[in-house]
Protein backbone atom coordinates (compact mmCIF):
# COMPACT_ATOMS: atom_id res chain seq x y z
CA UNK A 1 0.00 0.00 0.00
CA UNK A 2 1.06 3.56 -0.63
CA UNK A 3 2.35 5.20 2.44
CA UNK A 4 1.18 8.73 0.59
CA UNK A 5 -2.53 7.43 0.41
CA UNK A 6 -2.27 5.86 4.01
CA UNK A 7 -0.69 9.10 5.32
CA UNK A 8 -3.82 10.61 3.50
CA UNK A 9 -6.52 9.18 5.67
CA UNK A 10 -4.27 9.53 8.93
CA UNK A 11 -3.94 12.89 8.37
CA UNK A 12 -7.83 13.06 8.59
CA UNK A 13 -8.36 11.60 11.95
CA UNK A 14 -8.25 13.55 15.34
CA UNK A 15 -7.94 12.83 18.79
CA UNK A 16 -9.93 13.85 21.59
CA UNK A 17 -8.98 13.12 25.48
CA UNK A 18 -11.11 12.23 28.47
CA UNK A 19 -13.74 11.60 25.65
CA UNK A 20 -16.57 9.72 26.09
CA UNK A 21 -14.96 9.58 29.81
CA UNK A 22 -11.81 10.35 31.94
CA UNK A 23 -8.41 8.36 30.25
CA UNK A 24 -9.85 7.65 27.23
CA UNK A 25 -8.11 9.11 23.73
CA UNK A 26 -10.98 8.77 21.59
CA UNK A 27 -10.44 8.69 17.91
CA UNK A 28 -12.70 10.74 15.51
CA UNK A 29 -13.06 9.98 12.37
CA UNK A 30 -15.34 12.80 11.58
CA UNK A 31 -12.65 14.74 9.34
CA UNK A 32 -12.05 11.61 7.03
CA UNK A 33 -15.98 11.55 6.45
CA UNK A 34 -15.72 14.99 5.79
CA UNK A 35 -12.97 14.73 2.98
CA UNK A 36 -14.04 13.18 -0.15
CA UNK A 37 -10.75 12.51 -1.58
CA UNK A 38 -9.63 11.31 1.80
CA UNK A 39 -12.83 9.04 2.52
CA UNK A 40 -12.29 7.89 -1.27
CA UNK A 41 -8.94 7.17 -0.43
CA UNK A 42 -9.75 5.06 2.50
CA UNK A 43 -12.21 3.26 0.77
CA UNK A 44 -9.75 2.67 -2.08
CA UNK A 45 -6.76 0.69 0.41
CA UNK A 46 -9.69 -1.48 2.05
CA UNK A 47 -11.15 -2.13 -1.32
CA UNK A 48 -6.89 -2.96 -2.46
CA UNK A 49 -7.00 -4.89 1.06
CA UNK A 50 -10.01 -7.46 0.88
CA UNK A 51 -9.69 -7.84 -3.35
CA UNK A 52 -5.93 -8.75 -2.88
CA UNK A 53 -6.65 -11.31 0.33
CA UNK A 54 -10.03 -12.85 -0.95
CA UNK A 55 -10.53 -14.33 -3.75
CA UNK A 56 -14.40 -14.79 -2.99
CA UNK A 57 -16.65 -13.06 -0.48
CA UNK A 58 -20.31 -12.99 -0.20
CA UNK A 59 -21.04 -9.51 2.48
CA UNK A 60 -19.66 -6.91 4.08
CA UNK A 61 -21.08 -6.76 7.71
CA UNK A 62 -20.83 -3.80 9.45
CA UNK A 63 -21.07 -2.73 12.95
CA UNK A 64 -23.54 0.05 14.60
CA UNK A 65 -22.94 2.94 13.49
CA UNK A 66 -19.45 3.84 11.97
CA UNK A 67 -19.23 0.55 10.55
CA UNK A 68 -22.59 1.88 8.38
CA UNK A 69 -20.63 4.26 6.99
CA UNK A 70 -17.51 2.45 5.42
CA UNK A 71 -19.16 -1.18 4.97
CA UNK A 72 -21.69 0.40 2.09
CA UNK A 73 -19.49 1.78 0.10
CA UNK A 74 -16.86 -0.96 0.27
CA UNK A 75 -18.98 -3.25 -0.70
CA UNK A 76 -20.67 -1.67 -3.98
CA UNK A 77 -16.88 -1.00 -4.82
CA UNK A 78 -16.51 -4.87 -4.27
CA UNK A 79 -19.56 -5.43 -5.89
CA UNK A 80 -21.61 -7.36 -3.01
CA UNK A 81 -23.94 -7.15 -0.39
CA UNK A 82 -24.11 -5.27 3.11
CA UNK A 83 -25.16 -6.74 5.91
CA UNK A 84 -26.17 -4.90 9.07
CA UNK A 85 -24.99 -5.84 12.91
CA UNK A 86 -26.79 -3.41 14.79
CA UNK A 87 -27.68 -2.35 18.52
CA UNK A 88 -30.52 -4.83 20.56
CA UNK A 89 -33.88 -3.73 19.36
CA UNK A 90 -33.04 -1.73 16.26
CA UNK A 91 -33.45 -4.63 13.80
CA UNK A 92 -37.10 -6.37 12.76
CA UNK A 93 -38.12 -9.72 12.36
CA UNK A 94 -36.32 -13.33 14.09
CA UNK A 95 -32.26 -12.09 15.27
CA UNK A 96 -30.12 -13.49 16.98
CA UNK A 97 -28.31 -11.02 19.73
CA UNK A 98 -25.22 -11.44 21.93
CA UNK A 99 -24.04 -9.37 25.15
CA UNK A 100 -20.49 -8.09 25.47
CA UNK A 101 -18.50 -5.88 27.86
CA UNK A 102 -17.28 -2.40 26.18
CA UNK A 103 -14.10 -0.89 27.42
CA UNK A 104 -16.42 1.33 29.16
CA UNK A 105 -19.41 -0.52 29.88
CA UNK A 106 -21.71 -3.17 28.50
CA UNK A 107 -23.58 -3.78 25.56
CA UNK A 108 -25.59 -5.99 23.36
CA UNK A 109 -25.46 -6.73 19.70
CA UNK A 110 -28.30 -8.10 17.33
CA UNK A 111 -28.40 -9.40 13.55
CA UNK A 112 -31.44 -10.96 11.72
CA UNK A 113 -31.06 -14.38 11.64
CA UNK A 114 -31.62 -14.84 7.90
CA UNK A 115 -28.56 -12.10 7.02
CA UNK A 116 -26.41 -14.80 5.92
CA UNK A 117 -26.51 -18.57 4.64
CA UNK A 118 -24.90 -21.03 6.37
CA UNK A 119 -21.10 -21.08 4.58
CA UNK A 120 -21.18 -17.62 3.35
CA UNK A 121 -18.11 -15.84 3.36
CA UNK A 122 -18.00 -12.54 5.16
CA UNK A 123 -15.62 -9.75 6.17
CA UNK A 124 -16.58 -7.65 9.18
CA UNK A 125 -15.84 -3.81 9.26
CA UNK A 126 -15.92 -1.33 11.40
CA UNK A 127 -13.98 2.21 12.28
CA UNK A 128 -12.13 0.82 15.46
CA UNK A 129 -10.83 -1.89 17.26
CA UNK A 130 -10.41 -0.91 21.16
CA UNK A 131 -10.60 -3.85 23.53
CA UNK A 132 -12.00 -6.36 20.91
CA UNK A 133 -15.42 -6.65 22.35
CA UNK A 134 -17.70 -5.73 19.77
CA UNK A 135 -15.72 -7.55 17.72
CA UNK A 136 -15.64 -10.73 19.15
CA UNK A 137 -19.81 -9.96 19.66
CA UNK A 138 -19.95 -9.22 15.71
CA UNK A 139 -17.87 -12.58 15.13
CA UNK A 140 -19.76 -14.95 17.54
CA UNK A 141 -23.17 -13.47 15.61
CA UNK A 142 -22.10 -14.80 12.54
CA UNK A 143 -20.74 -17.78 13.57
CA UNK A 144 -24.22 -19.03 14.96
CA UNK A 145 -25.38 -18.26 11.53
CA UNK A 146 -22.75 -20.34 10.36
CA UNK A 147 -21.25 -17.74 7.81
CA UNK A 148 -17.33 -18.22 7.55
CA UNK A 149 -15.85 -15.25 8.41
CA UNK A 150 -12.69 -13.99 6.27
CA UNK A 151 -11.36 -11.20 8.22
CA UNK A 152 -12.24 -8.54 10.79
CA UNK A 153 -11.09 -5.52 9.28
CA UNK A 154 -10.94 -2.21 10.76
CA UNK A 155 -9.80 2.03 9.89
CA UNK A 156 -8.04 1.87 13.45
CA UNK A 157 -6.27 -0.23 15.88
CA UNK A 158 -5.52 1.28 19.49
CA UNK A 159 -2.13 -1.53 19.87
CA UNK A 160 -2.25 -0.61 23.69
CA UNK A 161 -5.78 -2.17 24.51
CA UNK A 162 -4.79 -5.56 22.62
CA UNK A 163 -8.22 -5.87 21.54
CA UNK A 164 -6.64 -8.19 18.50
CA UNK A 165 -5.48 -10.84 21.10
CA UNK A 166 -9.24 -11.50 21.89
CA UNK A 167 -10.14 -12.60 18.44
CA UNK A 168 -7.11 -15.09 18.65
CA UNK A 169 -7.29 -17.44 15.30
CA UNK A 170 -9.73 -14.91 13.51
CA UNK A 171 -7.65 -13.10 10.66
CA UNK A 172 -7.56 -9.47 11.51
CA UNK A 173 -6.31 -6.45 9.99
CA UNK A 174 -5.97 -2.20 10.06
CA UNK A 175 -5.35 0.45 8.32
CA UNK A 176 -3.98 2.44 11.04
CA UNK A 177 -2.44 1.55 14.30
CA UNK A 178 -2.08 3.83 17.35
CA UNK A 179 -0.37 3.17 20.90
Amino acid sequence: MSDERVQRVRDRVRSFPDFPMPGVLFRDISPLLKDPEAFRTLIDLLHDHVKASFPQIDFIAGLDSRGFLIGPPLAQRLGIGFVPIRKKGKLPGLTESVSYSLEYGKAELEIQRDAVEPGQKVVIVDDLLATGGTMCAAYELLKRLKAEVLECLVVIELKSLKGSEKLKSVPFYSLLQYD
